[in-house]
């Protein structure tokens, strides 16, 4: 614990989605180049990384966990104060029939374990699950953890509060 408490500030400790550790690992997708800014950004500002042991077990299935920079990530593990959680959050939260269950349900993990620990961001490239469920839970005042979407580009403001720097004329 220990962290700054969740919310409308600077990423001051970001959650690793799998999509996220994905498009980091393979210089061929398409968001690859905003992970990589991601990272270097917050390895620049001493802005910790938190890898999952939820999101490292999903990124296993296809490629060996020990292919990304563990060097640079706090390994996070799923204790039973984030089962918990994910238990509480699961059980008020309305699943979308068209959304794979497994899927919501280590999304919910992911953000339980945000909540639990403090995190401020969850960095991703889901859109569809993580991120939607994400902002229905921050909708209903359950959490404050803010998604930052790979597909939007890499954008320094969110070390620095929202504050862009101006533009030079």
């Amino acid at each position: 614990m220990g962290r700054r408490a969740a919310g409308k500030q600077g990423a001051s400790a970001i959650l690793l989605d799998t999509s996220y550790l994905i498009s980091l690992a393979d210089p061929g997708r398409a968001h690859h180049p905003a992970a990589v800014g991601y990272l270097r950004e917050a390895l620049k500002r001493g802005v910790p990384l938190y890898l999952s042991a939820v999101a490292a077990s999903e990124f296993q299935v296809k490629q060996a966990v020990t292919d990304l920079p563990l060097r640079n990530f706090e390994v996070l593990p799923f204790n039973i104060d984030h089962a918990m959680t994910a238990g509480l959050l699961m059980r008020g939260l309305a699943r979308d029939p068209v959304d794979d269950r497994s899927a919501v349900k280590d999304d919910i993990k992911l953000i339980a374990q945000a909540i639990c620990e403090s995190l401020t961001h969850i960095l991703t490239e889901d859109a569809h699950t993580l991120v939607k469920y994400l902002r229905r839970l921050n909708a209903a005042g359950t959490c404050a953890v803010q998604p930052i979407l790979l597909a939007d580009g890499f954008d320094s403001a969110w070390f620095d509060n929202g504050q862009r720097g101006l533009l030079s004329e």
